[in-house]
């Protein structure tokens, strides 16, 4: 007897829907901002000095703050590394001859995503306040090195996923541009922001299609939930190095250096998982089987269990010195 694979169902039986969430969720590429919307015209007669402009104004952002924002671009330049998981996520297939909601989506997505890279990757060449040579071979290496995010071809886990970590990112993002315009760095504060306005859009629409899938085949996402918290969701760049390190030697840094600035902190983790608990409604599932509910169980004790952690956990003060910022990132 063959056994029914009831994820791919699950994920063909809302396919149809898919159309309905890029109307929804993402937005038409004629409409949406470009980075050159940000950053000096360089056919302007004034290219020079607005880039002037630009380099004055970010001489006071200090170091944890320039490790925190090449640390993010580099994440968000490592593109090639999610889109290529995503698309071969179970139900995603752009290669049966039709046009597969699924592929439309993670291709649409990815396009929107393109433009963060670019548009951080064009402001840090411009401002002049970090090895750029370094960020680029960090970059590579993180493209080159993959990740491992435990999720496999597992649509339900990937969704977790991309549900917890879409408002993680937005998070970060819109600290670091909240702390630049404080600074009195304008364009660099609206220019955070309005990525972390894509980021929640991406993650309401990862949220919704696990939502969906809640009611389809409760007991398989409830598992599936639970299975990523016990793994703990890493970040996509926790494979992050620097030139001449070895893998993932960089990101504990990084992480420090976030929690320290407060842009992403084991409390926003927690605070995560809570509303996660709170849209899918993790209390009212239905139709659950033995396994699924003692897996909501552990997924209605964790926040509090994790709370309890966090308040005894420690991170170093020292600043660890990155070869991407050197001295003319430090005030």
């Amino acid at each position: 007897m063959v056994k029914k694979n009831i994820r791919l169902e699950v994920m063909q039986s809302i396919e149809p829907k898919v159309g309905e969430f890029m109307d929804s969720f993402l937005i038409p590429i004629d409409d949406i901002w470009q980075p050159s919307d940000f950053l000096p015209d360089p056919k302007s007669d004034s290219f020079l000095n607005d880039i002037e402009q630009l380099r004055e104004e970010s001489k006071e952002l200090g170091y944890d703050f320039w490790v925190t924002m090449v640390a993010d671009t580099i994440t968000e330049e490592a593109l090639p590394t999610y889109e290529a998981w995503l698309m071969d996520v179970e139900g995603v297939n752009q290669h049966d001859g039709k046009q597969n909601g699924w592929s439309k989506w993670v291709r649409a997505w990815t396009a929107e995503e393109n433009r963060h890279g670019d548009v951080l990757n064009k402001y840090l060449y411009l401002s002049g306040r970090v090895n750029m040579r370094e960020v680029e071979i960090t970059t590579q290496h993180l493209i080159a090195d993959g990740f491992d995010i435990g999720t496999d071809r597992d649509p339900y886990k990937n969704f977790v996923y991309t549900s917890f970590q879409e408002l993680a990112t937005n998070i970060s993002h819109k600290r670091v541009g909240q702390m630049a315009k404080k600074r009195g760095n304008a364009l660099l504060g609206k220019m955070c922001t309005i990525i972390a306005g894509d980021e929640m859009r991406h993650h309401l629409a990862y949220r919704e299609f696990v939502k969906h899938i809640f009611g389809e085949d409760p007991s398989g996402m409830m598992l599936a939930f639970a299975d990523m918290m016990k793994k703990k969701i890493v970040m996509p760049a926790h494979f992050l190095r620097e030139s001449g390190g070895s893998i993932g030697t960089a990101f504990e840094n990084f992480s420090n250096c976030a929690q320290r600035l407060g842009v992403y902190t084991a409390q926003d983790y927690i605070d995560i998982l809570r509303k996660l608990n709170s849209y899918w409604q993790l209390d009212t599932v239905r139709h659950l089987n033995d396994e699924a509910e003692k897996a909501r169980d552990y997924l209605m004790k964790l926040p509090d269990r994790l709370q309890r952690i966090s308040e005894r956990m420690s991170f170093p003060e020292d600043q660890y010195h990155f070869k991407w910022v050197e001295a003319n990132g430090t005030l």
